[in-house]
């Protein structure tokens, strides 16, 4: 979603986008083609030194001014042989996986991103760090000048947990919130297509005492955060959106990675980290919705702090480097 966020400002200021996927689930698929970006399914290992080689080709092929590579299993050799093919590489990182860094971009938009980080990079890698430079998608860009109503008590829930919940977190947060007491809770359950477990999902929704609605695919994800009072996620990119939203969030881990995403967002006072889920108790997550819910003026602080942590700029900004540095105008993004 931050590459299709990236994308849509590439857009917005004259360029085309192109996504290479080694994975394209057709919800995906159909959503990038809805917005007018190509889909090009490489049969091929992602992170591989053939997964390179034919992004390269592509990127050649379409004359691309930036490649843009995210996910961890793409290190320090495959951002070798994009160089090697002389092309401008901006390279998506949570946390310095990769080792050596030879991209002509590196974007840590996370909240505990650190130069530290970076130390082995090439003299001409330049660093965007920090939720400034969080790339928020194009529905967000309304809800600018739009300000959080915070409810005496709150009754609405969000719940999501990613595209694919592989380990069902989306599950363990339902059984928590049934155990809430809470007279009145509405909860919306965002599931991504690919999720396997969603009729399970569906049997626990429909045990629910309250509303209880399950959106498949959604799109409109800004206006869900803006109808919730208190949203439950996983600890990823969404944490971002949710301090933009100033929606007060509830964070799980369910990747290493998510660890200090989950911390900075409560050490700046606008989420709560439960920590892993796999060693949550259902009580545990019962009080901390019941907690939340019940104390407006510490949804108040968190909403407020949420907005001055991400101010929905940074795709822009990040568009603007991206031109800036590019050796044309901007044309193509694979």
């Amino acid at each position: 979603m931050r590459c299709f966020a990236l994308a849509q400002a590439w857009q917005d200021a004259g360029g085309r986008a192109v996504f290479a996927m080694a994975e394209g689930p057709p919800g995906l698929r159909r959503r990038l083609l809805a917005e007018n970006m190509e889909a090009v399914l490489l049969e091929t290992l992602a992170g591989s030194e053939d997964d390179a080689r034919r992004v390269a080709e592509l990127a050649l092929h379409y004359a691309a001014t930036w490649v843009v590579v995210d996910g961890y299993q793409f290190g320090a050799g495959y951002q070798r042989q994009l160089k090697a093919a002389d092309l401008k590489l901006l390279f998506f990182d949570d946390h310095g996986h990769a080792g050596h860094y030879s991209a002509d971009v590196v974007l840590n938009q996370n909240a505990h991103a650190q130069e530290s980080f970076y130390e082995d990079r090439e003299a001409y890698t330049r660093l965007l760090l920090g939720p400034r430079y969080a790339v928020l998608r194009r529905e967000f860009a309304r809800w600018r000048e739009w300000k959080r109503e915070i409810a005496p008590l709150g009754r609405k829930v969000l719940v999501t947990m990613g595209g694919s919940d592989s380990h069902d977190v989306t599950s363990v947060t339902l059984r928590g919130l049934q155990c809430a007491g809470l007279d009145g809770m509405e909860v919306a359950i965002v599931v991504g297509g690919s999720n396997p477990h969603l009729k399970s999902i569906n049997r626990l929704a429909a045990r629910c005492s309250g509303a209880c609605r399950i959106l498949k695919d959604t799109s409109n994800m800004a206006e869900l955060m803006a109808w919730a009072d208190v949203a439950f996620s996983a600890a990823g990119s969404t944490a971002w959106e949710l301090a933009y939203m100033g929606l007060p969030s509830v964070l799980l881990v369910v990747a290493q990675h998510q660890l200090p995403v989950a911390a900075a967002m409560a050490a700046n006072t606008v989420g709560v980290d439960l920590g892993w889920f796999s060693g949550l108790q259902e009580q545990e997550i019962a009080k901390a919705a019941g907690d939340l819910l019940r104390d407006s003026a510490r949804r108040k602080q968190m909403a407020e702090g949420g907005r001055r942590l991400v101010d929905g700029q940074g795709a822009q900004r990040v568009t603007r480097i991206l031109y800036e540095d590019g050796s044309v105008a901007p044309a193509a993004q694979a």
